[in-house]
């Protein structure tokens, strides 16, 4: 993916990692459009943001999406660069269905069906560009669970393999996959989290991800150093220390992550 001269695609993103990276490639003299289902948010995305445009969508909602996704390819048919970056996190009990199963339910649905039919969406109109990318966004808890979030994790481990899994049948056609893999960074994913020491702030998150899209235009996967501790303890042989000091660190072992 290049760092600059791409038109851009970013839904999800009236807050957190998708806004703070909806502006950074804005800056770096990308076209971007941000996607949201809060249409007071996106009137003031567009307001303090000049030239980033915006649309109305909810990711947890096919029919939404097909309509976005309409929408977005009429206004901006040079759209190259796809970012599914719909997600939500909830602390869940497993010990019985009243602690997990709505929040399962709803967690699939945004994070594993909304991506997927993202792409759907997409996918044909980019194989017509020259040079065409579909990031997604996993999680270093696709890789080391964290106890308190296992649908999340769960939904972030399918997201990767997902991202294994179209790369190769994509392979002859001018999309690249790249998977976004965040540590714990300081957003509103779950209450508290903003203000955590152990978060990684998300203005360096985003500026060290830039870095690494310009450095490494054709890597597969963006890795911020933070995250390499969660994303390789099974390849470096310290798996279940790496589960250990991430369940450890707080009631809900979020800080770690």
């Amino acid at each position: 993916m290049n760092i600059t001269g791409n038109t851009v695609f970013i839904p999800g993103a009236t807050s957190g990692i998708g806004l703070a990276l909806a502006v950074a490639l804005h800056e770096r003299g990308n076209s971007v459009i941000v996607g949201g289902r809060r249409t007071e948010l996106l009137e003031q995305i567009a307001a303090e943001h000049p030239g980033i445009d915006t649309v109305r969508i909810d990711t947890a909602d096919a029919e939404s999406i097909r309509s976005a996704a309409a929408e977005v390819l009429a206004a901006h048919p040079d759209l190259n660069v796809l970012v599914a970056m719909a997600g939500i996190m909830r602390v869940e009990d497993w010990h019985t269905p009243a602690g997990f199963l709505d929040s399962a339910e709803s967690i699939v649905a945004t994070n594993v069906l909304g991506p997927i039919r993202l792409i759907a969406a997409f996918v044909e109109h980019l194989q017509t560009r020259p040079d065409a990318t579909i990031v997604t966004v996993s999680s270093g808890l696709a890789f080391s669970p964290l106890k308190a979030t296992p649908s999340y994790n769960a939904s972030k481990a399918a997201i990767h393999m997902l991202s294994e899994s179209i790369r190769l049948q994509l392979a002859d056609t001018t999309v690249k996959i790249v998977e976004l893999e965040p540590p714990a960074v300081r957003t509103g994913l779950l209450p508290g989290q903003e203000e955590s020491e152990f978060a990684m702030p998300l203005d360096e998150f985003v500026a060290e991800v830039m870095t690494l899209i310009e450095t490494q235009p054709d890597a597969k996967e963006l890795q911020v150093e933070r995250v390499k501790f969660l994303r390789y303890g099974e390849a470096r042989g310290d798996y279940d220390r790496v589960v250990e000091v991430l369940n450890a660190s707080d009631p809900h072992g979020k800080d770690a992550a």
